[in-house]
């Protein structure tokens, strides 16, 4: 792990009062610098308290997210920007993820139409990058967060 993320899980602890081996995880969202350093700005700015992952997608032995974790949000240059804690974590289908979850990821418009698009090409992307085809059921993981520092 990174020396300035550590020193952000650090400093946290030490201002929240809390023991600095509570685990976290520090990761960024999207595929690209650009979308990275976007995406964390809105949940640093506390526009994006919602994402959505795909449950197939994720490599044997990584973590699906749980309620009461903590994440450091790292910008495009994997630097710390904030850290959030899980509130609600939900497996549902592709095709049934609501307009209500769509605003909460706060992006472009927040409207449900917005979502759908640039989620439909990014996970297109995403399921043809490991050899998958992306298809409307797909289960996917909804997290609900709430930036704390």
């Amino acid at each position: 792990m990174d020396d300035k993320v550590k020193e952000f899980w650090i400093k946290f602890c030490n201002e929240k009062k809390l023991p600095i081996d509570i685990k976290y995880q520090a990761w960024s969202f999207g595929n690209t610098k650009e979308m990275a350093d976007k995406l964390a700005e809105l949940v640093n700015c506390n526009i994006k308290t919602a994402t959505t992952s795909a449950f197939e997608l994720y490599e044997m032995g990584d973590d699906i997210p749980q309620v009461g974790e903590y994440n450091i949000i790292l910008n495009g240059s994997k630097e710390p920007v904030c850290i959030t804690q899980t509130k609600v974590v939900y497996m549902i289908p592709y095709n049934l993820i609501t307009p209500e979850h769509a605003w909460h990821e706060g992006e472009g418009d927040r409207s449900y139409q917005y979502w759908r698009e640039v989620h439909d090409s990014y996970f297109f992307e995403e399921y043809k990058s490991v050899g998958k085809n992306f298809y409307e059921q797909a289960p996917m993981i909804c997290e609900v967060f709430e930036k704390i520092y």
